[in-house]
């Protein structure tokens, strides 16, 4: 018997074979298929590109807030003290916009947010040190970001740190104030030396005695003049000598 032929699948119409994945004027399914690949790689090739040129277009449309504190600041034990925070922003201040203080102790390297302000509302931290006497100062429309802090005391040494945003505007190196809380009488306001009590008594002290002292110089002085004068009177002398 003579086996029956049967047409390859597997032959291409190149090679004379009849396979049914050839067609007439559809072209080779591994040209296809190679092609969609190259327009797949391309699209990939370009993706990475367009985040780039996204991501420059959004940094670009982003500015910095400037945030201005002094460096240091002296108080009082026991007193008020207002911390002083302003900024600059190219933004028109919004309702977005928000202040955040934080706390960093002595000897630590964490900081603690404490205070909080944004939309016209301020929000003291309720599980902090500053409990009940942090408060707002600034002004948000003359970009002041300021607050006070009542009954200051010892343990509220450290670094404070005011941290203000203005959308789109975002800040990158917040304000720090390191703070030092004094004695009563050692401050007084712009952080000036003040005269302790204890100094002035020393100063009045030691400039009475010092008056004393020229007073009874200068009678023995004038006691000793005329006691010379006396003694040598009678002696032509000795008076030319002296120069009586």
């Amino acid at each position: 018997m003579l086996a029956r032929r049967f047409p390859s699948p597997w032959l291409s119409p190149a090679m004379g074979g009849e396979g049914t994945m050839g067609g007439k004027g559809g072209g080779s399914p591994g040209r296809k298929m190679a092609a969609g690949a190259t327009a797949a790689g391309r699209r990939g090739a370009c993706f990475p590109a367009l985040l780039v040129a996204a991501s420059v277009v959004c940094l670009a449309q982003v500015s910095a807030v400037d945030v201005h504190t002094p460096a240091e600041l002296s108080v009082e034990n026991g007193t008020e003290a207002k911390l002083p925070c302003t900024f600059a922003s190219s933004e028109v201040i919004s309702s977005a916009a928000s202040v955040t203080w934080s706390f960093q102790a002595e000897g630590s390297t964490t900081s603690v947010s404490f205070f909080y302000y944004s939309n016209g509302k301020a929000y003291p931290g309720k599980s902090t040190q500053f409990k009940d006497r942090s408060s707002w100062a600034g002004d948000l429309n003359k970009k002041d970001a300021s607050i006070n802090i009542a009954n200051m005391q010892f343990q509220d040494n450290g670094t404070y740190i005011c941290d203000v945003k203005n959308p789109p505007d975002i800040v990158v190196t917040p304000g720090e104030i390191k703070v030092r809380v004094v004695e009563r009488g050692t401050v007084v306001p712009g952080n000036l030396p003040l005269f302790t009590p204890t100094l002035v008594a020393g100063i009045s002290i030691g400039g009475v005695l010092g008056l004393g002292l020229l007073i009874i110089l200068i009678v023995c002085v004038v006691y000793r003049k005329k006691n010379s004068k006396k003694h040598y009177s009678g002696d032509p002398d000795i008076d030319a000598r002296l120069g009586m």
